[in-house]
C-alpha cells in the first residue's frame, strides 16, 4: 500500500541527516508483518533476492525489466563510470562518525544497491547510474495490529534534466507493473520464511 510522504518524513530516521538534497519519490507499507526485532530478516531477504524478486512470474514485470536492461546496455546508462564512487560519491562519505563506525549491512546480490548503514530499525542502500542517484530506505515500524512491518521509501537525486524526464517517464510503469508484482512476491517469500523460522 502506498503511504503519504509523512509516513517517512515524520519519523526520526537517521537517513534524513544525509539525504537533504534528495527527493522523496515513494513510500510504501510492505507486506512483512513481524516482531520488533525482525528487520534483519527483511534486510537479508531483500539483499539475497530483491525481496522475493526471483519468484515473480508477472510477464509485465519481467518484460519491463528486460526492456530496461537492454536500453541500459545500448545507451550505456549502467556502466561502472556512472555508478557509486565514480559519477557520484557514496553516501557513506556523508555519514556521521557513529553511523560510519557501526554496521554497514549487506550489499544486494540481486539488485544494483550498495549498503550505506544498518541499524535496529532502518537500513539504507544506494545505487547510481546515468539517470539518478537513488536510495532505498527500509524502516521497521509498528503496524495497526500491534506488531511491526517493513516500510520502504525511495529517495532520488535525478541526474539533470534527463534524469527528471526519465523518472517521470517510468512512473506509471513502476506503479502499475513493478511495485504490485514485487510486493506480492515479497509477501509470499516473507510468509514462507517466517513459517520456516517458526518450525526451524
Amino acid at each position: 500500500m502506498r503511504l503519504p510522504s509523512t509516513a517517512h518524513t515524520s519519523r526520526p530516521w537517521r537517513i534524513h541527516e544525509i539525504t537533504g538534497d534528495f527527493h522523496l519519490e515513494d513510500v510504501w507499507a510492505l507486506p512483512t508483518p513481524g516482531g520488533p526485532d525482525d528487520l534483519p530478516h527483511l534486510v537479508r531477504q531483500i539483499a539475497d533476492e530483491g525481496g522475493g524478486e526471483t519468484t515473480i512470474s508477472s510477464p509485465v514485470y519481467r518484460g519491463l525489466f528486460a526492456i530496461r536492461r537492454k536500453l541500459g546496455r545500448l545507451l550505456g546508462w549502467d556502466k561502472s563510470a556512472a555508478g557509486i564512487g565514480a559519477r557520484v560519491p557514496s553516501l557513506r562519505d556523508r555519514l556521521p562518525a557513529d553511523l560510519r563506525e557501526g554496521p554497514q549491512g549487506p550489499d544486494s546480490r540481486s539488485l544494483p544497491f550498495t549498503s550505506v548503514y544498518q541499524l535496529h530499525d532502518e537500513w539504507a542502500a544506494e545505487a547510481a547510474n546515468r539517470t539518478v542517484h537513488a536510495v532505498m530506505h527500509i524502516g521497521w515500524v509498528p503496524d495497526e495490529a500491534g506488531g511491526h512491518r517493513g516500510q520502504m521509501a525511495v529517495l532520488v537525486k535525478p541526474n539533470g534534466l534527463f534524469g527528471v524526464l526519465y523518472m517521470a517517464a517510468i512512473k506509471p510503469f513502476r506503479y502499475l507493473g513493478v511495485y504490485p508484482a514485487l510486493f506480492r512476491a515479497m509477501g509470499r517469500k516473507w510468509q514462507a520464511d517466517a513459517a520456516a523460522r517458526r518450525t526451524g
